[in-house]
């Protein structure tokens, strides 16, 4: 991880006096879901922290790190869920307003959906964020687009035929639960079915970062950015 961080002696401007602290600073805060302003003095001056989190965020860096430490992705099958988390109402004031970010208004107030995807061992390969109140299967295709993988397992809220259209022109399986209106339900394999559960484990993992279980970044790049530390610390574990 460390030639990827920002402040090394070789980049422009100011070096980083730690980044091994500084990442650890941004996990107490994904941790404790605390605010910036309650970021312990060991960590270095709260503004100070905040401040190079955020260039981290515009650098593009936490996705970076996340994919370092993500390996090579047993993709012999995927998995695709989502999951809400409720907004702070300190997440509801970024610049030009919720409409501009993936926050809705669903049956839980002011949300954001995480749409994920996971590798055949439950660890996270990819996501997209949306509004609380868009249909699941809205981010699904920017989910496996490129991907190449034998089969995917979703429940029936991924029951689309544009979605198993999609998979059985690149020839992967179809594993998603159907629903009971199905004029023609498809047979699917029960026991692979059995192994969604991991991607269910994988965001209870997630939902521990109490940053996560409770939305309090203002910017979609910002609560994305937590999402890649987090995953990369489960992914790594």
């Amino acid at each position: 991880m460390e030639p990827l961080c920002l402040g090394k002696p070789s980049d422009p401007g100011r070096s980083g006096k730690d980044n091994r602290l500084f990442v650890e600073a941004v996990l107490w805060i994904a941790r404790t879901g605390r605010p910036w302003r309650d970021l312990p003095p060991s960590f270095g001056h709260w503004n100070s922290v905040f401040t190079c989190f955020r260039d981290w965020v515009k650098a593009d860096i936490w996705k970076r790190l996340f994919d370092a430490v993500s390996g090579d992705p047993d993709m012999e099958y995927t998995m695709v869920d989502a999951t809400i988390v409720k907004v702070h109402r300190h997440g509801q004031v970024a610049k030009g307003g919720t409409q501009n970010q993936a926050i809705g208004r669903s049956k839980g107030g002011m949300t954001t959906k995480i749409l994920a995807l996971t590798d055949a061992l439950g660890n996270l390969v990819r996501f997209v964020l949306l509004p609380g109140q868009r249909f699941d299967t809205v981010g699904v295709p920017t989910l496996i687009d490129a991907l190449a993988f034998d089969a995917l397992i979703a429940d029936k809220a991924f029951d689309s035929n544009a979605i198993i259209a999609d998979l059985d022109a690149r020839g992967a399986k179809a594993v998603i639960s159907q629903h009971s209106r199905s004029a023609m339900p498809l047979a699917i394999d029960e026991e692979m079915y059995k192994w969604r559960h991991l991607i269910e484990n994988f965001f209870g993992k997630l939902k521990e970062f109490k940053r996560i279980a409770m939305r309090a970044d203002k910017t979609d790049q910002s609560f994305a950015s937590m999402i890649h530390l987090v995953a990369a610390v489960i992914n790594s574990r």
